[in-house]
């Protein structure tokens, strides 16, 4: 990788969202809880989610990642609450796409992903992006059963 590949990776954008991750706090008594591992790299996430009428009622999340994962973490903590199992379920799918099958960004309200467009020519670096989206699908899982 370059100096100018990673400054494209790593541009301000990410590195800002990877600075304010939002819902940092862990929930004391949450509906379920769920933990995710790169095992290239070592990133791993743990959230916690509460579900009322089929949605996300509070969200919590611990990352220890990449500045590439962090940045998905902040902009998936920063919309999660509300969102149903079908739209989580969809930007996970949305998201893989893009960065595997050049698909486009997930839609609204997981818009914000598109940040990591660059990331889609760095497979090393897809499962650290992956992480928030898919523990807080299997969380929510987990919860509503």
């Amino acid at each position: 990788m370059s100096n100018s590949d990673l400054i494209n990776l790593y541009s301000g954008r990410i590195l800002a969202l990877a600075a304010s991750i939002p819902q940092t706090d862990r929930l004391e008594n949450p509906d379920a809880t769920a933990h995710k591992r790169s095992p290239l790299c070592g990133s791993n996430v743990t959230v916690d989610l509460n579900v009322s009428n089929g949605k996300v009622s509070a969200f919590g999340q611990d990352v220890k990642a990449c500045a590439l994962g962090q940045a998905a973490s902040s902009v998936i903590g920063g919309v999660i609450i509300g969102r149903s199992q079908a739209e989580l379920s969809s930007a996970r799918e949305q998201l893989l796409a893009m960065l595997k099958s050049n698909g486009p960004p997930p839609l609204p309200p997981f818009d914000g992903l598109e940040v990591l467009l660059p990331a889609r020519e760095y497979k090393n670096r897809h499962a650290s992006i992956m992480l928030c989206i898919e523990a807080s699908l299997e969380a929510f899982n987990a919860a509503a059963t």
